[in-house]
């Protein structure tokens, strides 16, 4: 047998799973409460975290509670890397996930406006659910790419106009709180 088919096999597959699930337990074990969990429950933290993993992927496949599950993930973890980015003292990680959350606030944009589109779209918190691990993950960098083939291009086209506008909505909201209040503007 070749290399390739042996890879294909049970067995094969039943090797990399293996291989995959030790991997997962070796990154687990860097967290108390997985080795606390596997020690009370005596089963293997890579088994609980497949588990979880299969049952938020079952709810947002058949939509329970696909939008909470979805925006679970697209704030829950890039919230915390933030975090973790603000406190280093390199940049690089700082423009990653200032570029994620442009991008993510542009998608959550657009989704808000062809939300009753959307609503007829089946799977499609599965679908969203997939690009916001696209944009998240390190390994592909998808927020980046995304904002540089698309987001930007059109962000520098209109930043005169944009720039613009908000500076017309900020005298506006100005004057409005100045006749609010009482006050005069200076």
């Amino acid at each position: 047998m070749t290399t390739e088919s042996t890879q294909y096999s049970p067995q094969g597959v039943q090797t990399k799973a293996k291989e995959i699930l030790n991997k997962v337990d070796k990154e687990l074990s860097q967290f108390q409460y997985a080795n606390d969990a596997e020690r009370l429950t005596g089963v293997p933290k890579s088994y609980m975290a497949a588990g979880v993993v299969g049952v938020f992927t079952i709810m947002i496949f058949f939509n329970l509670a696909g939008q909470l599950l979805t925006n679970a993930i697209s704030w829950v973890y890039p919230a915390y890397a933030s975090f973790k980015a603000i406190e280093t003292p390199a940049t690089d990680d700082d423009k990653q996930w200032l570029t994620y959350w442009t991008v993510i606030g542009f998608v959550q944009m657009v989704e808000y406006f062809s939300d009753i589109l959307l609503f007829w779209f089946p799977f499609y918190y599965l679908f969203k659910t997939l690009l916001v691990l696209y944009l998240t993950l390190p390994q592909f960098r998808g927020a980046e790419l995304l904002y540089a083939r698309i987001l930007r291009p059109q962000l520098l086209r209109f930043q005169g106009n944009i720039d613009q506008q908000a500076h017309d909505i900020r005298d506006k909201v100005e004057d409005f709180t100045h006749d609010l209040l009482g006050s005069k503007k200076d």
